[in-house]
């Protein structure tokens, strides 16, 4: 599982980290017999190019939906989105260093155990700077990027996302720590309320794989959140 913030973080940490925001978010470490393999799901159709877009079933990002955010989009069935909230009885300075990742702060966790795989789509947002309404998207996410360590193979892409410009990347995150490399992809967008990065990681490589209908589906219907 990907900890947010930067991946230097040590393993000892990192599993303190990961039981906390279990606790803050509801998590348990159940999860569906489907969780391996990168099968698809029923429901699930095939978008542009092919790729595999997650039938939806509600969406995110309006006042009344667990995450107000400056976009919103659809959400996979099954998948649970809650707000991320301060880490009550971390360190401060450790804290901080966990829910921010360059110009952005994690303020959404969308939790894919409920659906039978082990990770989670994140939202991290920002108002202020390089994260500020006006910038480019590819400049807000390298700026996000610049903070994350071990990544190899990054491949850039201006896109869609919605009707909203967006730049996106896959990459491969080497984790010495773990000993362990995996896939992971993330996209940004910037809107008049703030900039939005939307990351997807996962457990391994084949749960990354397993989990991109849903990231797709919130790639294909992300719109501003006043449109």
């Amino acid at each position: 599982m990907r900890i947010p913030g930067r991946a230097a973080v040590g393993a000892a940490v990192a599993i303190g980290v990961i039981g906390m925001f279990g606790a803050l978010t509801g998590c348990s470490s159940d999860s569906g017999d489907d969780s391996k393999g990168g099968k698809g799901n029923k429901g699930e159709k095939s978008g542009k190019g092919g790729v595999k877009v997650a039938a939806a079933s509600g969406e995110l990002g309006g006042r009344d939906t667990a995450c107000a955010l400056p976009v919103r989009f659809s959400l996979a069935k099954s998948w649970k989105p809650e707000a991320v909230k301060e880490l009550e009885g971390a360190d401060p300075e450790l804290g901080s260093t966990l829910l921010s990742q360059g110009p952005v702060t994690l303020v959404c966790e969308i939790d894919a155990k409920p659906a039978g795989h082990i990770g989670f789509l994140r939202v991290w947002t920002g108002d202020k700077g390089k994260a500020a309404a006006g910038t480019e998207p590819r400049q807000l996410l390298k700026a996000f990027m610049a903070d994350e360590k071990g990544v190899r193979d990054a491949q850039y892409s201006d896109v869609k996302a919605g009707d909203l410009p967006a730049a996106e990347i896959s990459y491969i995150l080497d984790n010495p720590d773990l000993d362990e490399s995996k896939r992971e992809r993330a996209l940004a967008v910037v809107t008049p309320k703030g900039g939005v990065v939307l990351h997807l990681g996962g457990l391994d490589s084949d749960e990354h794989d397993a989990m991109l209908p849903a990231y797709e589906l919130a790639k294909q219907t992300m719109a501003g959140a006043g449109s």
